[in-house]
């Protein structure tokens, strides 16, 4: 399995009081510190190593997290510096520890699709990148994605379209090439990456069926203490 850069960096305004003093990788569900619950769903999954990319009070999960022994997993970190470098210029910066060919996940999401199956996809599409869709519907989030037969016609992020069904799932692949003209002294988003790719032709998709979870929010904090707590094996069960 490829490494996996986790997006760990962000000030997680939306949930503050509680990020005042504490990442949002650290915020606690079902009873322990989020970042644990994401480790263990990525060991299950096939994951080996781990790049946290951090900037925001993310010594904090480094002293938490360490090695990633405790996970049976290889951890290891990518700060931003002083200032944040945005989601691809984190990237970026991690690429001498991803390698060629990486994954990169939200550090607020919980994702429970095939893994290896997105692998798979990515490299039998052959492109830079590689994005996941889900049939959102405007039911989780506003949809931002136009999807058919396989692939992506439009990706427009915090779109109000209604006409649009699919969303990004959060979780990518890419080469180390994508990356190529991304500065370290300026800040950068990965939807511009994305953009940059499905203009080139070079964004490959594919289409997940299992609902995403995360803590981005109160409302998905919420939910997903909710299942973690009632169901303390959901997140070692299997893909379905």
């Amino acid at each position: 399995m490829f490494t996996a850069a986790l997006l760990s960096g962000g000030l997680a305004t939306r949930l503050r009081p509680v990020t005042e003093r504490i990442p949002k990788a650290l915020v606690q569900v079902g009873g322990e510190p989020f970042i644990y619950h994401q480790l263990r769903l990525m060991k299950n999954r096939g994951f080996e190593e781990v790049v946290v990319c951090a900037w925001y009070r993310g010594e904090m999960i480094q002293e938490l997290i360490r090695n990633g022994d405790q996970f049976g997993l290889h951890v290891k970190y990518s700060f931003d510096g002083e200032q944040p470098l945005g989601t691809g210029g984190a990237i970026k910066k991690a690429i001498p520890l991803l390698g060629d060919s990486f994954f990169v996940l939200y550090g607020d999401s919980y994702l429970l699709c095939d893994y290896k199956k997105v692998q798979e996809s990515f490299i039998n599409q052959s492109r830079n990148g590689l994005m996941t869709v889900y049939q959102n519907k405007n039911g989780l989030d506003n949809s931002n994605i136009e999807f058919v037969d396989g692939k992506i016609k439009k990706y427009q992020k915090n779109s109000q379209d209604s006409s649009l069904k699919y969303i990004d799932y959060g979780l990518s692949v890419f080469k180390a090439e994508a990356f190529d003209q991304v500065r370290l002294d300026q800040c950068t988003d990965l939807v511009k990456i994305f953009q940059d790719l499905l203009m080139k032709d070079q964004l490959a998709a594919l289409e997940v069926n299992e609902k995403y979870y995360e803590i981005g929010s109160f409302i998905g904090l919420e939910e997903l203490d909710r299942l973690l707590t009632v169901n303390a094996n959901f997140a070692i069960g299997d893909c379905t």
